[in-house]
């Protein structure tokens, strides 16, 4: 009897230990949306903090442009506020220095790399980027952590998810995205990620506006379907670091 009950309990302890979690968030360049043209970098480290994430996708991080600090690294910063690694991927040249995506992770990075994505002919926009990271968060079980922020243009967003779908068709390992999509679950652009990665979801879980959200932006998926269970889905209630709410979603190795 003892014998059992030491081996459920190492069973339990084993399948917590599997668990991953981790976090989107579209941070608004640090700039609370109560206060205009102020940074508060520590507001966003304390939300990532306390959320316990291992791998956090990053969405509107600033490097040394004019509006955040010709001298501030925001991806380097949080990493450092956090205690976790960084890596950053530029979408753009922006007011003297770069704008785009960061990864930040708990585990060491394996590898990294970020792929620029397509948009659609005399349709205008804005370039957009995806960052990969390779890490183990567990022994012997790799995984590729994503990033993106899709264009507002509807006709670049189908491009660009149909790039990222074809880009991530034949990976060496199981991949997890987090990103701000600018689109609901209903759009086209979700649907046809849908058809390839299996989306974290739970009703109403909507992510901006912060004060009374009405729509659902912001998603965790991954592929290939069924390799991870939800184990949580938690949209935080956090309202004065950023003009979006994350996501929290934490993961189950199947």
């Amino acid at each position: 009897m003892i014998f059992i009950c030491v081996l459920l309990l190492f069973s339990a302890i084993s399948g917590y230990a599997q668990s991953l979690k981790t976090l989107t968030y579209n941070i608004h360049h640090a700039n609370p949306p109560s206060k205009a043209d102020h940074i508060d970098l520590e507001a966003i480290a304390r939300v990532i903090r306390d959320s316990g994430a291992e791998l956090v996708a990053l969405q509107e991080v600033d490097v040394r442009t004019e509006r955040s600090g010709a001298d501030s690294d925001q991806a380097e910063e949080l990493g450092r506020l956090t205690g976790m690694r960084h890596y950053f991927a530029k979408a753009i040249d922006h007011q003297g220095g770069e704008y785009g995506v960061a990864i930040l992770s708990k585990h060491p990075f394996i590898s990294t790399e970020k792929h620029p994505l397509p948009m659609a002919e005399g349709v205008g926009g804005e370039p957009r980027t995806i960052a990969m990271a390779v890490v183990e968060p567990h022994a012997g079980k790799r995984v590729i952590f994503a990033c993106t922020h899709l264009d507002l243009k509807a006709e670049n967003r189908l491009l660009q998810v149909r790039h990222i779908a074809d880009l991530t068709a034949e990976l060496d390992y199981p991949m997890i995205l987090g990103g701000d999509f600018n689109a609901k679950p209903d759009s086209e652009a979700v649907r046809q990620l849908d058809a390839h990665f299996q989306r974290s979801a739970i009703n109403k879980g909507f992510t901006i506006p912060v004060e009374s959200p009405n729509r659902e932006i912001d998603f965790i998926m991954f592929r290939p379907k069924g390799r991870f269970e939800v184990v949580r889905h938690e949209v935080i209630d956090e309202q004065y670091a950023s003009d979006h709410l994350p996501v929290y979603v934490e993961l189950k190795f199947r």
